[in-house]
């Protein structure tokens, strides 16, 4: 496979609860592609994944966010799940480390739930968005035009609905990614 990402350096922004096939998956092609990804997270040593109705696996964290500086990288990855964007939307931290990106207009990838964080840090308003069905109204209310597809790339922010939408959501995630080299 081309290394297209070689030299990227992508943050995945997570707490405990994050949905661990959106976090894998897409950081398996990332890594695939090149790109060296980085954990960044509240929680401290390790973060505990969410495997559909149950807890799942625990991931070192590679960078406490409070370390963690939005210039060091050059793209974010934010997986969703329902806990995991729940408890980063209320991190002041977190909502300014992704901000930054969004001020920057760096890449993101978000995927389910995730757009949560981006209403937070401001990141939505007038783009096209898709994400899990049950967060259609917060986008909309935050000026967000809601799109039912499996993926949606606008500017810089390409976002998907759900784990069956990996593969489409990686694929334009990897391209959106390689549009920053």
């Amino acid at each position: 496979m081309e290394k297209s990402l070689k030299g990227l350096r992508v943050a995945i922004l997570i707490a405990d609860g994050f949905e661990q096939s959106e976090m894998e998956d897409p950081r398996k092609a990332l890594t695939d592609a090149g790109a060296e990804t980085m954990i960044v997270s509240p929680a401290q040593g390790k973060v505990k994944g969410w495997k559909s109705k149950t807890w799942g696996d625990e991931f070192p964290v590679d960078l406490k966010l409070g370390q963690a500086n939005p210039e060091d990288f050059d793209a974010l990855l934010l997986p969703g799940g329902l806990i995991n964007p729940d408890k980063l939307r209320l991190e002041t931290k977190a909502i300014d480390f992704v901000k930054s990106f969004v001020k920057a207009k760096k890449p993101i990838a978000a995927i389910c739930h995730a757009p949560w964080i981006l209403i937070n840090a401001e990141g939505v308003k007038g783009k096209n968005i898709t994400s899990y069905d049950s967060i259609k109204i917060d986008l909309i209310n935050a000026g967000a035009k809601w799109v039912d597809k499996e993926v949606v790339v606008d500017e810089n922010i390409v976002t998907s609905r759900k784990p069956d939408d990996i593969p489409a959501f990686n694929k334009a995630m990897i391209t959106l990614f390689g549009q920053t080299k």
